[in-house]
């Protein structure tokens, strides 16, 4: 039976894609504020503002490539039963070739009717739409006549995948953390979930504040350090 790998990546792993990280300087909530056009808050206030960003992430998102970072992950499966739990909203992982991916925070490229998704449906993803890079405006109703909104989980929304993910951390036998600053909870947590025996590597060229002797540090950007994470399981 194949070991099992959890991968738990953030901005870092497709910043060298072209894609920014959120929270660095010059990352994208430097030019943007996230409570007006991610949060719920700012949905309910101007819907036609927060679609017009996920537009413009979709158009860029578009013209985009998967990097070797991505590559590298991917290429796990080929010795591994790999779960790739990820705080990106963007389809990168996928077409690197990854084959299970958890989307905690949503993803770009999918829509849904406003008022599904939510408490009253446990969260399904039933009137989930995939839209690829198209654009979405007001006025652009589901067929139950609710405005169709990106398939995001917002500020102040519930993380409905977290359990999922939490499930997947605690069943490998390894962790590994490519590109996230852990800054952002819940997802930041999660690699407290993994067994005692698990070992858990971190690939991020940061000073990271993570205090657990299991943890082994990879102070690298993500392209080099997939280079150096798969040479140590060699």
């Amino acid at each position: 039976m194949k070991q099992r790998i959890a991968v738990l990546t953030g901005a870092g792993v497709s910043a060298e894609s072209g894609l920014g990280t959120y929270r660095d300087n010059g990352g994208l909530w430097d030019n943007y504020d996230p409570m007006v056009v991610a949060s719920a808050e700012g949905w309910a206030r101007n819907p036609g503002l927060v679609l017009d960003f996920y537009n413009m992430q979709r158009a860029k998102l578009r013209d985009t490539r998967p990097n070797e970072a991505h590559r590298l992950i991917a290429q796990l499966e080929e010795r591994y039963t790999v779960d790739v739990i990820t705080q990106n909203v963007d389809n990168l992982h996928e077409r690197a070739g990854s084959t299970h991916v958890v989307h905690l925070h949503g993803e770009a490229t999918k829509v849904r009717p406003e008022n599904t998704c939510n408490d009253y449906d446990g969260f399904s993803e039933k009137y989930v739409i995939d839209i690829g890079y198209d654009e979405v405006h007001l006025g652009d109703k589901a067929p139950n006549g609710a405005q169709y909104r990106p398939h995001i989980v917002f500020f102040g929304e519930a993380v409905p995948k977290i359990e999922r993910a939490v499930e997947l951390v605690a069943a490998a036998d390894i962790v590994l953390i490519v590109g996230t600053s852990l800054q952002v909870y819940p997802a930041a947590g999660l690699y407290r979930y993994a067994r005692p025996e698990a070992p858990i590597y971190l690939i991020d060229p940061a000073d990271v504040q993570i205090f657990d002797s299991r943890v082994h540090h990879i102070k690298r950007v993500a392209t080099e350090g997939m280079r150096e994470f798969v040479g140590l399981l060699k």
